[in-house]
């Protein structure tokens, strides 16, 4: 792996596209976390006079997507369980009074989005993760006064929404 990493920092020095070494990490993915021991492997990148130790992480962003090192995408389902969340904080505070058609519109274009991006590569199919992000849906659906006292899945009906077990 080493190996590998000089060879993309030479090829990045000869195109000259440097390597922000502040932004390099390293990450092992493995699948329980008490052997982590077996894996402090150390890898550098070199800048000219200057060897540089990259830091290792349990967990990382790119694009959007939280990995981390069992893959099991904990971290990034609670970042977007939170951000919709406070999306909704927003639409109850702003719109008091919502009709069904109005709702649907607000929650599909403000909320969805969060919910559903780059789940081809972190669906989960673990029932308290899905759980987790259904109640997302379940407490929008409440927010329609008219709905309220209905059971989840007959306001999904009067919606016309399914649930995000499903969608996924």
């Amino acid at each position: 792996m080493q190996n590998d990493i000089s060879r993309l920092n030479d090829w990045g020095n000869e195109w000259q596209l440097k390597l922000n070494v502040d932004k390099c990490c390293g990450m092992t993915y493995r699948p329980i976390a008490s052997i982590s021991n077996l894996y402090n492997t150390k890898y550098y990148l070199d800048n000219g006079n200057v060897h540089y130790e990259l830091a290792i992480t349990d967990s990382v962003s790119d694009l959007g997507v939280r990995f981390d090192s069992k893959l099991a995408f904990h971290d990034h389902i609670n970042e977007k369980v939170n951000k919709a969340y406070g999306i909704l904080g927003i639409i109850k505070r702003n719109f008091i009074h919502l009709d069904s058609k109005c709702f649907v519109l607000l929650y599909k274009v403000t909320v969805t989005p969060h919910m559903e991006y780059a789940n081809s590569v972190w669906c989960t199919y673990k029932k308290g993760d899905i759980e987790i992000i259904e109640k997302v849906q379940k407490s929008a659906t409440k927010l329609i006064i008219s709905l309220k006292k209905l059971s989840y899945i007959e306001r999904l009906k009067q919606l016309q929404l399914p649930t995000l077990k499903y969608r996924h």
